[in-house]
């Protein structure tokens, strides 16, 4: 009879044991490290110290252990050891007697300290150095720091220091001047789903791709976390590694929730947020983590709107895609900010899942109108304004300098989302304050003017500065705006020429124009300022006088 790994007479060995990295091709997400170091053993630029810094599981103490070999191989100091000779088989099973691996939190006294550095000033038994190898050398005591400084400044020639820690902050810097510091990176979920797909391809074990997507994002960039929750999802599944098993196991589900959340949102559909909400409470999964993984959900979506090359390919990318189509890049960056707000306040809840269903409901109340080119829904018609009986002043003057003047604004007309104007008379910079655009979209449409309409049609001219606003996306947004405006039969149309003048974005900056000429004529047709510019010879500076409702 065989188990998982082999026959069962033979004990079974962990997969982070089994699959621990023996030289540097095998160390996964770390080749700036590796690059770094390959170079010095090769040219022979070895320093006395290294640091190597990083959080759990990314692989400190294994590429100490791969660079003792590299000192220690009996071909020589390389970048590839052998990895059969003595030295390097000892070096991987522990018994290299000029390797010392010493816990920095189980000992961390003095004399621990100057025990390890007394025996250093003896030369090396068997190999070429003796390698000392400190792991969290943060919980070392001042005093133990202190006696290593010697043996820092000037180290026998025969010796290496190897220092790994989770936290560089702790240690002094008079030691960390004296060494040559690397810090690795946790592993993308994307490179610790592949190497998991690798070793279990190897291992002969079936493992669902979504299930694998799944122990990456568990394991939180640790490599060695990820197998170890992998062998533990083996035991689980009964040899089989399943997507319905993982999240048993690890009490979390797939991101096809998130995707559902923000259709949800997209949509304004208040039941469907809350419907979800609940079931996540019913499945038992933690809120803490719903908003953490949204977070992160949300910041592909950012990436995927104004940096699609960066976004790393996977098997949600085209679900990505498909949410930042129906999301501006304004309406993300608010949901962030939320979701942010709402995992720090779920401690002040009355319970977690009141806080997650408000911050959903938060992100629902703040959704821009223009969110996603996708009218809000419209509960209620807005008033029309009440005519005033006595004229409204154009500008008003501050006595205290500068001068300043504030004009009203003209009112713009209000009109709903069906209230279609008729085609025959567009007023095309009306028709775009109307619009439920927002971002690149709206932009595109503040740049275009009509060039032509006739029936159900309409040309729209894009001047040749702005033609690469004709992104598709961005395209594609302002013609399902017309749609839902006009109908799914009009014709939109679009070219590139030499605009006359009449782009909404010129329209109202002739208007911002107007008004501010009006009120700089106004506060100096001023009596009061008159007289005060006559008696001090004073003058008004233009600059300081702001029409009514702008803001600088």
């Amino acid at each position: 009879m065989t188990d998982l790994f082999g026959d069962s007479s033979q004990p079974a060995v962990a997969l982070a044991r089994k699959w621990r990295p023996r030289g540097f091709a095998d160390l996964k997400g770390q080749e700036h490290v590796v690059r770094a170091l390959s170079n010095a053993l090769t040219q022979g630029r070895l320093h006395h110290a290294y640091l190597l810094t990083g959080t759990r599981g990314v692989g400190k103490t294994t590429l100490a252990r791969i660079l003792a070999k590299c000192l220690n191989c009996e071909a020589g100091v390389t970048a590839t050891p052998c990895g059969t000779c003595s030295a390097c088989t000892q070096i991987d099973t522990g018994r290299f007697v000029d390797l010392l691996e010493l816990d920095a939190a189980s000992n961390t006294g003095v004399d621990n300290m100057r025990e390890v550095l007394d025996n250093a000033q003896y030369a090396p038994t068997v190999g070429r150095y003796k390698v000392y190898i400190i792991d969290e050398v943060h919980m070392l005591s001042k005093p133990a720091f202190n006696s290593m400084l010697k043996t820092l400044e000037e180290p026998p020639a025969h010796v290496k220091f190897i220092l790994a820690t989770t936290d560089p902050q702790k240690i002094p810097v008079t030691v960390l001047s004296r060494c040559l510091q690397f810090n690795l990176k946790p592993m993308t979920p994307a490179l610790v789903a592949q190497h998991l797909a690798e070793v279990l391809e190897q291992e002969n074990v079936a493992a669902a791709p979504a299930a694998l997507n799944l122990l990456a994002r568990a394991a939180a960039g640790s490599m060695r976390d990820a197998l170890s929750l992998t062998d533990q999802a083996i035991a689980y599944g009964g040899g089989r590694v399943e997507a319905e098993a993982v999240e048993a196991m690890l009490g979390t589900v797939r991101r096809d929730y998130l995707f559902d959340l923000l259709d949800a949102l997209a949509a304004c559909d208040a039941d469907a947020l809350m419907t979800q909400a609940r079931d996540l409470a019913e499945r038992g999964i933690a809120f803490d983590a719903a908003l953490q993984d949204l977070g992160s959900l949300l910041a592909q979506l950012a990436l995927a709107l104004h940096a699609p090359d960066a976004v790393e390919a996977g098997t949600e990318t085209e679900r990505i895609q498909a949410a930042a189509a129906q999301l501006d890049a304004e309406t993300v960056q608010l949901y962030y900010q939320i979701v942010l707000n709402g995992r720090r306040d779920l401690p002040f809840a009355p319970d977690e899942l009141s806080g997650f269903s408000m911050t959903l409901l938060r992100m629902l109340a703040f959704t821009p109108d223009t969110a996603g080119g996708t009218a809000r829904p419209v509960t209620a018609a807005r008033p029309a304004p009440v005519p005033r009986s006595e004229p409204v002043p154009s500008a008003r003057a501050t006595v205290a300098p500068p001068a300043t003047a504030q004009a009203a604004p003209p009112a713009a007309p209000v009109m709903t989302a069906r209230e279609a104007a008729p085609v025959a008379a567009w007023d095309w910079p009306e028709i775009v304050a109307q619009l439920r655009l927002g971002g690149m979209a709206r932009m595109l449409a503040d740049h275009c003017e009509l060039a032509a309409q006739t029936g159900d049609a309409v040309t729209l001219r894009v001047d040749a500065a702005h033609k690469h606003l004709l992104e598709g996306a961005y395209r594609e947004k302002l013609v399902a705006a017309l749609h839902e405006r006009f109908g799914a039969a009009f014709d939109v149309r679009f070219e590139v020429g030499a605009a006359a003048e009449r782009t909404p974005q010129q329209v109202r900056t002739r208007a911002r124009e107007a008004r501010q000429a009006e009120a700089v004529a106004a506060i100096e047709a001023d009596p009061f300022v008159r007289e005060l510019v006559g008696r001090f010879d004073g003058r008004v500076d233009p600059t300081t006088i702001q029409p009514l409702g702008e803001h600088p």
